[in-house]
């Protein structure tokens, strides 16, 4: 057998400010938003667009929400994905480091670090910890990437580790970590984070199938579906609801975090906490499954405001289902995933 290559890991993730003060958020906000796969228009507006109305007006705003949330070791996503880099080191031999897409650690740390501590690697395998592709989050972070280990002249080679919206390991472990919340008069809600819809039609190669009916992701078509958000989110839902034998009437979906004017990917997670009261839908469950990490979006964004929300139109009970964070099943099922 030929010898193994000398690897070494590199989870992603999207990143955080490095603290709540207005200039520290106004700057991330400022790196994030700039991305063009992000806000997908030309430079020019989208300069005008962030500097000149979103950060200005969003950055105090999410000073306070990161406010609410920030621990003492600082940002919740990026503290939590540095336990899972020490949960994962424990099960494996290679060496793991950390990655923010954006703001701190970098990727150009993680890989200076790895060579550092490992002169003779061959190889790095990038886990971006989105299950599901999208332009703003998995493509994004694998081209950063790639970017930064060309630019660097990095002697390794780099690997990404594709989608794992429908790895068993993933779904099993999602679905582990669902379960103990469950209540047997309760509806489970699956809440993506949302993209745009132009998002959609741009990673359909076909410009025929997506978003062109409203069961569009229930109609088989591989060319169209392998990079679609929305297919994959689906996807994760039905197997996670199959594993853990929900009816069909008792889950739904919802998108939430829109940002600006533009169509976005519907049910909107705040217009389905005014709805589902009237529904008769009193006693909720929320699950994230963007995200692998809980960070603003699931601990302020669901956990405390759209908790609100529910309540105020007429709900009974709301429990966040936190993300699997460093629940030992997870961090094995990371290990299935890498290919150890």
């Amino acid at each position: 057998m030929p010898e193994q290559k000398k690897r070494g890991i590199i989870l992603m993730n999207l990143g955080s400010p490095d603290s709540v003060k207005v200039k520290d958020v106004r700057n991330y906000l400022k790196e994030f938003l700039m991305d063009e796969r992000v806000i997908d228009t030309n430079y020019l507006w989208r300069s005008i667009l962030v500097k000149g109305i979103i950060t200005p007006f969003r950055a105090p705003k999410s000073a306070e929400a990161y406010s609410s949330i920030w621990s003492a070791e600082g940002s919740p996503l990026v503290a939590i994905t540095k336990k899972q880099q020490q949960a994962l080191q424990q099960l494996i031999s290679e060496p793991v480091e950390v990655a923010m897409r954006y703001g701190n650690p970098s990727m150009k740390a993680a890989y200076d670090s790895l060579l550092s501590k490992n002169p003779g690697i061959e190889e790095v395998i990038l886990l971006p910890l989105y299950p599901h592709y999208a332009m703003s989050s998995y493509e994004t972070a694998v081209e950063h990437a790639k970017s930064v280990h060309t630019k660097g002249k990095y002697p390794f080679t780099i690997t990404a580790v594709p989608p794992f919206y429908s790895h068993p390991a993933y779904i099993s472990a999602l679905a582990e970590s669902i379960k103990p919340h469950l209540t047997d008069n309760g509806h489970l809600l699956f809440s993506y984070h949302s993209i745009p819809e132009s998002h959609i039609h741009k990673t359909d190669p076909t410009g025929k199938h997506c978003l062109q009916s409203d069961n569009c992701c229930d109609m088989v078509n591989p060319e169209a579906q392998n990079n679609c958000y929305r297919h994959h989110c689906f996807v994760t839902m039905r197997l996670v609801a199959k594993q853990l034998g929900i009816p069909a009437d008792k889950y739904s979906i919802s998108f939430q975090s829109k940002l600006g004017r533009a169509e976005w990917l519907k049910p909107a997670t705040t217009m389905r906490m005014e709805q589902m009261p009237k529904e008769g839908i009193k006693n909720l469950q929320v699950v994230c499954p963007s995200f692998v990490t809980d960070c603003l979006e699931t601990l302020e964004e669901i956990a405390i405001r759209e908790k609100e929300n529910f309540l105020k139109a007429g709900g009974e009970s709301f429990t966040f289902i936190p993300c699997m964070n460093v629940q030992p099943a997870w961090i094995k099922a990371m290990v299935t995933i890498i290919g150890n």
